[in-house]
């Protein structure tokens, strides 16, 4: 995902913590927090993944009057080409937002990981710069190979320094298994 500026505000923390059921003060309490050994308040480990908000163009994100490719229903390599053919959307396009993410069009987001360079908290701009990560494959035994490959997305605030490090791995079978 590529953002150009992802403004981190307190309520936006407020409602993250709440949506994932963290109600540790840290998040929310400024008197708390002010007084706690980072002094401030700071943002929950995955907080940096809500970017995605600011990203217009993000796969996973609902556009008006299109289908939404997040619910789940099919296969995601299937919604992804039905989509793009209902639509216009050109599938490599599309492909290269799965990668983005972690995933491949009919992949799966296997892992993601978070290094903290120093706490998020609210003030902080940030903007993102992605690249690819390390490729690799293994053997299963009834999905043939399976190629992994990881997708790094740097948090990087309006100084340019490096706040967070994100790695998104995903997975792609070599043949479709049938159950």
């Amino acid at each position: 995902m590529a953002v150009e500026r992802f403004p981190v505000e307190a309520s936006h923390i407020l409602m993250f913590a709440r949506a994932i059921g963290d109600t540790n003060p840290i998040y929310s309490d400024a008197e708390y927090a002010a007084g706690a050994e980072v002094g401030s308040i700071i943002a929950p480990p995955t907080f940096a993944q809500s970017s995605a908000q600011f990203d217009p163009n993000y796969f996973l994100r609902p556009k008006p009057d299109k289908k939404w490719f997040g619910s789940g229903r099919t296969a995601s390599g299937t919604l992804v080409r039905d989509l793009a053919e209902s639509d216009g959307t050109d599938v490599a396009d599309e492909r290269e937002d799965d990668k983005q993410s972690g995933a491949a069009a009919g992949g799966l987001h296997a892992e993601q990981h978070f290094t903290y360079h120093r706490h998020l908290k609210p003030g902080d701009v940030l903007h993102t710069v992605n690249y690819e990560g390390e490729k690799w494959e293994k053997q299963s035994r009834r999905a043939g190979i399976l190629k992994f490959s990881e997708a790094v997305t740097e948090y990087r605030d309006e100084d340019d320094e490096l706040v967070i490090t994100a790695k998104g791995v995903g997975v792609v079978t070599e043949k479709v298994i049938d159950d």
